[in-house]
């Protein structure tokens, strides 16, 4: 890491560590923003499709239509910042079939500790504030069993970490986060800004904190994934959401290398209102396209529950197959609870209406597939 790179010393410092290396220490939260007419107005328009998004889900007869297929797309696209490849009807095929998924074992487990730790966190939320704790325990939850388990889950780190291309070592890094004993006193300063309720507004407190977080990078695997589940988690804390609708995943994702960049231009300029103008702009764009898509869904939902009036199995299997596009005879009676020929017809009836198409050829260990449905939920940002 080259010191001379970070010339903005409001943002940090760099230090001369115990190994004779050069790594970074954050300054604490928050900065001082210069507020100018266009980042109120970015701060205002992502405020208003947040709270829009907020409005379509309240407003779904079945909050987990949405719920479960955002989550799952979620952790996808979180996971696939890190280079696993998982799609998303990898995962819901999982589920059902899992000798039939081409992804690798690893790829599959990752994305489905997201979802875990994601579910863990809302949960948790209810009895304990967001906290160096509850981060520890979503991380230990998010490591368990993948790789990178061997970096200890749940532990904060006691060695130095650092971020550069594959290959790198410590000295070539582009970013060295601070020693282990200045990391601690850096998450100190972190928690307590994240318990400041009184002094900006949501948004911009949630994206200053993701950045900090990212900065001091206190695991030695995982930091990406937890970080981004905390902005989720800050969110529905601070009541901006009551559900987990809005996946800035994919935002992060379709623009990797700005979101890296705009992270890094924090630490080496100070370039406070670039980051946060990128994050509001992914808050609009995604909250925005997911209240679109939520509509969408909800509309076809009640087209096909129509095409199928009268006939209660089949009806109930549309719900079903909004919140996982994919099933087999087996699937849908467990999730039905009824028995295999009672959820053969109705799969029967969804593919006279053409909701449901079956994808295998086989005639044994059929599997079918809601297109439809899984083209939204798979539509690039």
């Amino acid at each position: 890491m080259d010191p001379k790179t970070f010339r903005e010393p409001t943002a940090g410092r760099p230090i001369r560590a115990e190994g004779g290396y050069w790594a970074f220490v954050p300054a604490p939260l928050p900065p001082v923003l210069q507020w100018d007419t266009v980042l109120v107005t970015a701060l205002s328009r992502a405020d208003a499709a947040l709270s829009r998004l907020e409005g379509v889900g309240s407003q779904l007869p079945n909050p987990h239509l949405l719920i479960d297929p955002y989550a799952r797309r979620e952790a996808v696209l979180s996971s696939r910042i890190e280079g696993t490849q998982a799609s998303l009807s990898d995962i819901l095929l999982d589920e059902i079939d899992p000798g039939r998924v081409e992804a690798s074992r690893d790829d599959i487990r990752e994305v489905r500790n997201y979802v875990d730790a994601l579910e863990f966190g809302i949960q948790r939320l209810q009895e304990l504030p967001l906290s160096v704790r509850l981060v520890r325990e979503l991380h230990r939850v998010l490591m368990q069993g993948v790789r990178g388990d061997h970096a200890t889950p749940g532990e904060l780190r006691v060695s130095q970490n650092w971020i550069g291309p594959p290959g790198s070592t410590i000295d070539s890094a582009a970013y060295v986060p601070p020693p282990p004993h200045e990391m601690l006193q850096a998450l100190g300063d972190w928690e307590r800004f994240l318990h400041d309720r009184d002094s900006l507004p949501d948004l911009i407190q949630c994206a200053l904190m993701h950045e900090q977080f990212e900065a001091i990078h206190p695991f030695l695997d995982g930091n990406g994934r937890v970080g981004r589940l905390l902005i989720t988690l800050f969110l529905m804390e601070r009541g901006r959401m009551t559900r987990p609708l809005l996946y800035l995943s994919a935002y992060f994702e379709s623009n990797r290398a700005a979101y890296y960049d705009s992270l890094q231009a924090v630490r080496t300029h100070g370039a406070w209102r670039d980051w946060l103008m990128f994050f509001l702009t992914g808050v609009q764009l995604v909250a925005t396209k997911a209240s679109d898509q939520a509509a969408e869904l909800a509309a076809m939902r009640e087209r096909y529950r129509g095409l199928v009036s009268g006939r209660s199995r089949a009806s109930a299997l549309v719900d079903e197959l909004f919140r996982a596009p994919i099933t087999n005879a087996a699937s849908a009676a467990r999730r039905l609870g009824v028995s295999d020929p009672t959820a053969r017809a109705a799969i029967s009836a969804l593919e006279d209406v053409g909701l449901l198409e079956e994808f295998t050829g086989r005639a044994w260990g059929k599997t079918w597939i809601a297109r439809p449905v899984l083209e939204i939920l798979e539509r690039p940002l």
